[in-house]
Parts: structure tokens; C-alpha cells; sequence
């Protein structure tokens, strides 16, 4: 009987693992192939409307293509098994991933904002090109893609738990705003205000700016073995001492390392029990909590017992 439960942990084990890797493969593609698609059309739509608006939107949408990549990569091998020389995984690659995205987010919306604050402040709006319909048109393609896409991808990344891929779900949702920002310059600028076009360069910027900031505080957090939250955790204390032979919870400490929870936990046991009963319970706590929680990769037990 427990060979074959250990057999079909294993089984499930790999067939979780190939789901995975299809999910992460998907995603990168639907990405990659999307925004190269529609990286060109808004350059195209941004040079021929004459809108700097839509060509700094467009150098944003291109750089989604090689954030996907990177968090393609640091998925991957965030995935790897644990061994010698990494005994306790590789989730924290994942982290530096979304490190990297969330710095090359950073830089793509200081170079947007910059473009836009030069013409501002040159001054002679007049001079200034009105953009043409086609930008326009642009900007609505744009909008509805990009928050497809951040809803697509949004959805698998919570499936496989990727910090990664949320962050380039983010980076989807970051250029639907900045589309939006583009919608409002090129209208307005075809209106008769063409400073609009660089006033939503720099309003894109602030949305850029924004959703980089939020990437880079969640990735060092999670690389500072920073505890879950309190609810998480007195969710967890309860369900513990719910188990059988617990009599409380005497140390719960938690920590997260990458995308994966870490427990150390104190548990208070009959003292009048045997070594081999206390040792029984320790290991029910332990199978019972890392199969109610999936993202628990691993929980240290030391069992203290009653006076």
C-alpha cells in the first residue's frame, strides 16, 4: 500500500511538472509572438500619424518581448530539482527574474518620460506634428490586446505560482494604461492641442514607473526570507494544533524563500508518550500541512513535550 501511494505521488509529482513546462512555454509564445506583432504595427502606426505618443508606446510593447524571455529563462530554472550544490532549490532564480524585469520596466518608462518632458519644455507647440487617425487606431488595438493579454497570462501565472510571469502579466497591464495615456494625447492632439502627444508620454511614464516599483518591492521582499502575513499564519497555528496528538503550538516561525513558504514549528506532545508515537504525530503534522498547502515546500518540526 505504500508503494503504491508513493508511486502515484511520484506520478502526479511529474505530471505537474510537464504541466508546467507547457504552461510556461504558452505563455512565453502568446507573449513574445503578440507583442512583436503589435510592437510593429504601433511603430508603423506611430511613424505614419507622425505621434510620439504611440512610438514611445510602441518601444514599450517591444520590451515586453525580451522581459518575456527573461522571465521564460528564470522560470525554468527556478523549476530545477534541488542538488548538490543548491539543496534548497533554485526558486530565488524566479526573484531575479522579476528583479530584472522590474529595472528594465524602470528604465523603459524614464526613457518615455524623458522624451515626452523635452518637447514640453521646448515649448512651440505649434511646431508640433498632429498625429493622424491611424495613431489613433492604434492606441484602441492596443488597449484591448494588452489587457487580453495581461488577463491571459495573469491566470496562468497564479495556476503555476510565478512571481515571474505575474510580473509580465503586470508589464501587459502596464502597456494597456499607457495605450489608454496615448488614447487621451492623440485625441486631444487632434483636437487642437498638440502638446497633448508629450503630455501622454510623460503620464505613460508615471504608469510605468508605478507598476516597475511594485515588481522590484515584491521580488526583494521575497528575497529577504521576509514571514507570510499574519492571517497566513494563524490560519496555519490553527490547523496544526487541529491535527491528532497536537496539544499546541509552542514556536511557528515562516519565512518565504523565492516562491516557496519555509516552516519551522515547535509542537507541544504528550510527555508521557512514547519516542516512536511523538515521532508518529511530528510526521502526520508534516505529510498533512505540505498537502494542505502546496506552496509550503517545507516544514522543520522539533516536538517539545508537556510538562
Amino acid at each position: 500500500m505504500t508503494a503504491n501511494k508513493e508511486y502515484q505521488t511520484k506520478t502526479n509529482s511529474v505530471q505537474s511538472a510537464n504541466d508546467e513546462a507547457r504552461i510556461i512555454r504558452k505563455l512565453s509564445m502568446v507573449s513574445i509572438v503578440g507583442n512583436a506583432v503589435l510592437s510593429i504595427f504601433k511603430i508603423i502606426a506611430g511613424v505614419i500619424g507622425h505621434s510620439g505618443a504611440m512610438i514611445s508606446d510602441a518601444i514599450h510593447s517591444f520590451s515586453d518581448v525580451f522581459t518575456t524571455v527573461i522571465a521564460y529563462f528564470g522560470v525554468r530554472i527556478s523549476k530545477k530539482v534541488a542538488d548538490k550544490s543548491h539543496p534548497y532549490g533554485h526558486e530565488r532564480l524566479e526573484c531575479v527574474a522579476s528583479l530584472v524585469l522590474g529595472l528594465m520596466l524602470m528604465v523603459t518608462g524614464l526613457g518615455v518620460g524623458a522624451a515626452g518632458v523635452k518637447n514640453i519644455l521646448a515649448g512651440s507647440y505649434d511646431t508640433l506634428a498632429i498625429p493622424g487617425v491611424i495613431a489613433l487606431v492604434a492606441a484602441f488595438v492596443s488597449i484591448l490586446s494588452k489587457e487580453a493579454m495581461y488577463q491571459y497570462t495573469r491566470y496562468y501565472a497564479k495556476r503555476i505560482n510565478s512571481s515571474a510571469f505575474m510580473a509580465d502579466a503586470w508589464h501587459h497591464r502596464s502597456d494597456a494604461f499607457s495605450s489608454v495615456g496615448s488614447l487621451i494625447g492623440i485625441g486631444g492632439a487632434m483636437l487642437g492641442f498638440p502638446v497633448m502627444d508629450s503630455v501622454a508620454s510623460v503620464v505613460i511614464c508615471v504608469f510605468i514607473l508605478k507598476v516597475s516599483y511594485d515588481i522590484l518591492k515584491d521580488a526583494i521582499s521575497k528575497m529577504l526570507d521576509t514571514s507570510c502575513d499574519e492571517g497566513f499564519e494563524a490560519e496555519l497555528r490553527k490547523f496544526i494544533e487541529d491535527q491528532p496528538g497536537v496539544v499546541c503550538v509552542d514556536v511557528l516561525h515562516t519565512r518565504m524563500f523565492g516562491n516557496k513558504v519555509y516552516i519551522d514549528l515547535e509542537i507541544k506532545v504528550d510527555g508521557d508518550v512514547l519516542l516512536r508515537e511523538s515521532h508518529a504525530v511530528a510526521e502526520q503534522v508534516h505529510d498533512s500541512v505540505e498537502a494542505m498547502y502546496p506552496d509550503i515546500k517545507h516544514i522543520m518540526i522539533h516536538v517539545n513535550p508537556t510538562e
